[in-house]
């Protein structure tokens, strides 16, 4: 389609980057509704939470079980001592065996919940995707055409996997993180309530440490992660421009301009990194500190016989298994703002305003006989801007009709009123004397068969891209509809003819043949009204005579529309309108306009004024 009225499909350095998320607006609702999602396989998920309960309690009674093994060797070693006994090897035995059946029973619970996590988090992802790729079949065309689409592919591909991956690893980590902290401040509880005291001391001055280090280095990462999104999207535009760079001479001004972004990523991201790597080393001091705390009120208690000599090294691996998860919960905390922002991108993307396709009645294509009329049609994408000021025209079956004029005049989107892809604001606009508004989008848009300026193929064999018009044709009919189009022998040339594979850019075939297959594939529809938007602007004469010949062979009977700016292509229309920001200024054939000497005639005439 041509640039007229089109919406920015480009990110540039001032926009909002594809991949990089912000904070979320709404942390809680977002939370809220991920949780909503989560918890919609409550079996699955109360599964999850019971196997980390019972991992957690198997894991956390191993410490205490080996101080028992280790209070059973020293009380042995003081009888050898003393002359009253010996090392009861045998209990001892017992004691580590009931140990490993405790790591291994928690192991396996553990195992149970990650693989259960495991599959809540990618169905849920899984869910969420197919719902967006729904939606998008939903989304009125004002959507697309007022965002750029890396933004739109940044939801369905970076938020999904952001989410999805926070999901199978946050939500554990949470749940084992804080039922850890539980588990060991009650079991410490149990066994000595004043060392229990001296650990849960160092929780508080933990969350200080955690909360300055994160308030320092949090402004770090958001330059880090601005400056991350402006050095892609100048490689983005300077890679897809580089022959506009070379031919202009503007490597050195686009490198340095790289230089000072990369300069700005470089600082924010090793401030951000050193107090990132701080935060263990500080929590690995603390940790040392609550070990000795632990070992000296311990060594006073056992002295004095208020607690056993095994407790104090229980106490001693609680310490380091207590402080761990605090420095979990700090980076939970991170994964959960970065989950919420990439959930609630999903959420807003989910909850837009939807256009229905199937509300109306169903027009039924083997009646259509092609009659459009406009009356009094006005439009604007703004409501304070108009675009389309008074348009009226009739258009009888089977003629031809060529909307021409200036860039800007309105023509590209009068077609796409005509399509539905936007209804219009005041009047109407009629086919076969019925409002197309009566009928549902979807079937009234199945009349309608577009070549356009910009060809779309997508990474398949010929015989699949032609075939994309009509799903259900035959190889026969794909080969008629292509000789039809001009194109059977180009294929025929190619290696595998009809099995050729078109790649991913469709750079191995020229514009004028992909123009040719896109005209193919509109033949092969064989729909009623046809809509023909520049579609011999890009190519050489003897392309477009080719390409002349085809769209004449596929406007036979049909009602067709014609956007031209070479007014050679369209001298055979049954009706020319020529347009002036928004109103038909000039209408009739081409005699009829050359006689009148108007606009339409100055236009004409310029074009060949050489000739």
């Amino acid at each position: 389609m041509s640039q007229e009225n089109k919406g920015k499909t480009s990110s540039g350095p001032g926009s909002r980057q594809p991949g990089i998320i912000g904070k979320p607006k709404d942390f809680m609702g977002s939370i809220s509704r991920i949780a909503k999602e989560i918890f919609s396989h409550k079996w699955k998920m109360l599964i999850v939470i019971l196997t980390t309960i019972l991992s957690v309690i198997f894991s956390i009674l191993g410490p205490k079980a080996l101080g028992s093994a280790t209070t059973e060797l020293f009380n042995g070693i003081i009888r050898q001592t003393q002359g009253t006994g010996s090392i009861d090897f045998t209990a001892i035995g017992r004691i580590l065996m009931y140990v490993i059946l405790l790591y291994v029973v928690s192991t396996v619970f553990g195992a149970v919940q990650g693989y259960i996590m495991a599959t809540v988090s990618e169905t849920v992802t899984y869910d969420l995707r197919k719902r967006m790729i729904a939606k998008i079949n939903r989304m009125p065309m004002s959507y697309f055409e007022s965002r750029p689409y890396g933004e739109i592919l940044s939801r369905i591909n970076n938020d999904i996997d952001t989410l999805g991956q926070t999901l199978s690893q946050g939500v554990t980590q949470l749940l084992t993180s804080v039922l850890t902290m539980i588990g060991i401040a009650g079991i410490m509880l149990t066994m000595n309530w004043v060392l229990a005291i001296v650990v849960m001391l160092t929780v508080p001055i933990s969350i200080a440490v955690i909360r300055f280090i994160m308030n320092r280095s949090q402004k770090y990462f958001r330059s880090q992660q601005k400056s991350v999104g402006i050095i892609n999207g100048q490689v983005e535009e300077v890679y897809s421009g580089h022959q506009i760079v070379k031919a202009y001479n503007q490597e050195a001004q686009t490198a340095k301009k790289f230089m000072v972004e990369n300069e700005k990523l470089r600082e924010s991201a090793w401030k951000s990194q050193f107090f990132s790597g701080i935060l263990f080393p500080f929590m690995r001091f603390l940790g040392s500190l609550g070990y000795v705390a632990v070992v000296l009120v311990g060594a006073y208690m056992v002295m004095i016989g208020a607690m056993n000599v095994g407790d104090i090294q229980a106490f001693t691996q609680y310490v380091n298994r207590f402080t761990q998860p605090i420095s979990q919960l700090a980076q939970i905390v991170s994964m959960m703002q970065t989950m919420a922002a990439a959930g609630e991108r999903v959420f807003e993307f989910l909850d837009e305003t939807e256009e229905s396709q199937t509300d109306g009645e169903i027009l039924n294509i083997a009646d259509i006989e092609g009659a459009i009329e406009f009356e009094n049609v006005a439009f604007g994408y703004n409501p304070d801007q108009r675009i389309i000021n008074d348009f009226s025209a009739k258009v009888q079956p089977g003629q031809k009709v060529a909307l021409v004029g200036p860039t800007g005049a309105g023509k590209t989107t009068v077609v796409k009123l005509l399509m539905r892809f936007y209804d219009v604001n005041h009047g109407s606009i009629r086919i076969d004397q019925q409002p197309t508004t009566k009928f549902s989008r979807q079937s009234y848009q199945q009349a309608m068969a577009m070549v356009l300026q910009d060809t779309w193929l997508f990474k398949g064999s010929i015989m699949e891209n032609i075939r994309y018009g009509r799903l259900d044709a035959t190889d026969e009919e794909v080969i008629e509809a292509a000789k039809a189009a001009r194109v059977h022998h180009f294929i025929k040339q190619l290696p595998g003819a009809y099995k050729f594979e078109i790649n991913e850019e469709a750079s191995n075939v020229s514009q004028g043949q992909k123009q040719l297959l896109t005209i193919a594939r509109a033949i092969l529809a064989d729909r009623p009204i046809l809509i023909l938007d520049e579609a011999t602007s890009s190519v050489d004469t003897r392309t477009e005579i080719l390409i002349q010949e085809a769209m004449d062979e596929l406007m036979k009977g049909r009602t067709s529309f014609v956007i031209a700016h070479r007014l050679s292509t369209i001298k055979d229309a049954d009706l020319i309108l020529y347009m002036e920001q928004g109103d038909i200024v000039e209408q009739g054939n081409h005699e009829t306009l050359i006689a009148k000497n108007g606009r339409y005639a100055n236009l004409y005439n310029s074009q060949f004024a050489t000739t």
